[in-house]
């Protein structure tokens, strides 16, 4: 006899409000009520069949994606529906209330048996795909050919389309965000998708369109490194502008007291000097257009002390104030674009200056195409030694071949094929996701090209810029869109010979705004230990660091000092003199006086000999 059927709970956003008889039969029902409009459409019901639980989702945030309903091995979504939706008669807002299309979450996913294509319904199947192309995200959807790459490049690709450089904002002059990027001549890609172009984004363009061939250069261009064409960089190729903006306010304190923005006079508390303020308009804020480098006051402001002011011999208390102006962050420069003076609701005023810095694609900057093939410019040639075709084309970019192949983004050559159908014919070509097959595709790429006269898959002769020699193999060449990433190396460029110290460790400080210097950690430290280079570690790790001259007992191994009244260094803790100067990191005292800290004494000891 077969044991009685437990009843299901019902969890409504995790909490318990009912039992079901059959809990498969209540998700059932439920669905049927949300497809007729009985309940809203925004409820998603799922069964588990292993924890015999239904739950139920009503709450925000949820990612929902829209499916066609399949009932009896038949979709809802009929020819009749699909002529009235094009003749307009109809929209996609009357097909999701009439139960038509239905938004699933991902926990009802699981419930559901969706067919790609209409042709692979059956009877088991409850949802057809829109569109296959629908199981990408916003980005991916944007991208072209996603599916004939590898699976991990997508997410890498999506991270480059959000770092790259174009027109973020039509009023971009009229902003002042922290730190902005525009490009001089962003392009609408030649190959682009269908959600690019429903969406509009080519109003908000965020690369060009490169002329690239898949070919070395005498080494340069070595694993992820390219190698870019000067006279297209001459010609605006990835050129933009960087703008940061700094501001303050006239902050208030108790006792009626606040900030003032103007040129502190020189009787002012930590008073920078007559030329820092040089550039400052008698209202204490810089002019426009002038030339700013790392150091320079962009906003004059003083305050008042953080104490109260010790009475003068006469009696009168003596108004002082320090000097607490926003100054240009070090390692920066620039020109002033625009400044802002406005007021808050509460009569607070605040002073915004806007830098603008012009950034011309150099070695170590940062490129990447729709594909996640990221690459970091290691040469820029002069366009007599780049390599040209036979009609005189000469590639803006150089890409290594081998990185094609080994991260196995295909969807990268069909690019370059159908933007160089499309820059021959001047026409936008679509490499929406699953659209076409990719051998129909190539075969189609390749009658254009054959009828323009080119090699059916792209190859082309090309001749050595530097020998004018006809160069053995064929390069393949085509045009790809590409980004210029907003990781630049004159924004973290950072040099240091000698600087400030921090005042616990005497090391030096960290970070570039610090003027701080480059770490050399553990590991850089175990690469000088393999190569033998111990006076070089000795310099890194003491000289340029933090090195510390000590007296060190040599009776009781503590440290001593010297005594200046008695000329000559003593121990506190023997009361001897007989001490020695010792060169040590003043870390490693730090840890010695730590220690001591615990109650216990360590103890130095000196060898002579």
């Amino acid at each position: 006899m077969l044991a009685k059927e437990s009843k299901a709970k019902v969890y409504l956003d995790g909490r318990v409000i009912a039992e079901a008889k059959s809990g498969r039969a209540f998700a059932e029902e439920v669905r049927k009520n949300r497809r007729l409009g009985l309940i809203s459409g925004e409820i998603n019901v799922s069964y588990l069949k292993k924890l015999n639980e239904v739950h139920i989702n009503a709450d925000r945030g949820r990612a929902r994606k829209p499916y066609i309903v399949v009932e009896g091995g038949q979709s809802k979504f009929t020819p009749e529906l699909e002529q009235r939706l094009q003749s307009k008669e109809i929209d996609y807002n009357y097909l999701v209330r009439r139960g038509i299309i239905e938004y699933l979450d991902a926990e009802e996913e699981e419930d559901a048996f969706v067919a790609l294509s209409s042709d692979q319904i059956n009877q088991k199947t409850t949802h057809l795909e829109i569109d296959r192309a629908s199981m990408l995200g916003l980005t991916m959807n944007c991208s072209v050919f996603p599916e004939y790459n590898s699976i991990g490049r997508h997410p890498i690709s999506s991270n480059f389309a959000k770092q790259s450089q174009g027109l973020y904002a039509i009023n971009f002059n009229k902003r002042y965000d922290p730190r902005a990027f525009i490009m001089y001549y962003p392009q609408v890609p030649i190959v682009n998708s269908m959600a690019y172009r429903a969406l509009k984004i080519g109003s908000h363009p965020s690369g060009q369109n490169l002329v690239v061939a898949l070919s070395t250069y005498y080494g340069y261009n070595m694993k992820d490194a390219v190698v870019l064409n000067r006279g297209a960089i001459d010609r605006g190729m990835g050129r933009s502008m960087s703008y940061k903006t700094y501001s303050d306010e006239e902050r208030r304190y108790p006792g009626s007291q606040q900030d003032r923005f103007k040129v502190p006079p020189p009787t002012t508390e930590s008073y920078l000097g007559e030329h820092a303020y040089s550039k400052l308009s008698e209202d204490g804020i810089v002019e426009t257009e002038t030339q700013v480098t790392e150091g320079d006051v962009l906003i004059g402001k003083v305050s008042p002390p953080r104490f109260l002011e010790e009475e003068t011999s006469f009696g009168v208390g003596e108004e002082k104030s320090r000097d607490n102006s926003v100054t240009l962050k070090a390692g920066e420069e620039g020109i002033v674009d625009n400044v802002l003076l406005c007021e808050t609701t509460s009569a607070t005023k605040i002073a915004k200056v806007r830098i603008r810095t012009e950034r011309i694609p150099e070695i170590g900057d940062k490129f990447a195409s729709r594909h996640g093939q990221k690459g970091v410019v290691a040469l820029i040639v002069d366009p007599n030694d780049m390599p040209r075709t036979k009609e005189g084309i000469v590639p803006d970019l150089l890409l290594n071949p081998l990185s094609l192949p080994s991260r196995m983004t295909f969807g990268h050559m069909l690019e370059m094929l159908g933007g160089k159908v499309g820059s021959i014919g001047a026409k936008q070509m679509d490499g929406t996701a699953f659209s076409t097959e990719g051998r129909a595709l190539v075969d189609e790429y390749g009658a254009l090209l054959e009828n323009y006269g080119f090699d059916k898959f792209g190859d082309e002769d090309l001749y050595d810029g530097r020998t004018g020699e006809k160069i053995k193999a064929k390069i393949f060449t085509g045009v790809v869109y590409y980004n210029r990433l907003m990781h630049m190396v004159g924004l973290r460029l950072q040099v240091r010979s000698r600087g400030p110290v921090q005042i616990l460790t005497h090391q030096p400080t960290e970070g570039k705004p610090r003027r701080g210097g480059l770490r050399f950690g553990e590991m850089e430290r175990d690469t000088l230990v393999g190569h033998g280079a111990s006076l070089l570690l000795k310099e890194r790790m003491l000289d340029q660091s933090d090195k510390a001259d000590v007296w060190v007992c040599r009776n009781c191994g503590d440290i001593g000092y010297y005594d200046y009244i008695k000329n000559q260094p003593t121990c506190q803790t023997c009361g001897q003199n007989e001490l020695e100067k010792v060169e040590i990191s003043y870390g490693f005292k730090l840890l010695l006086d730590e220690v001591k800290s615990l109650h216990v004494l360590p103890r130095i000891k000196i060898n002579m000999g």
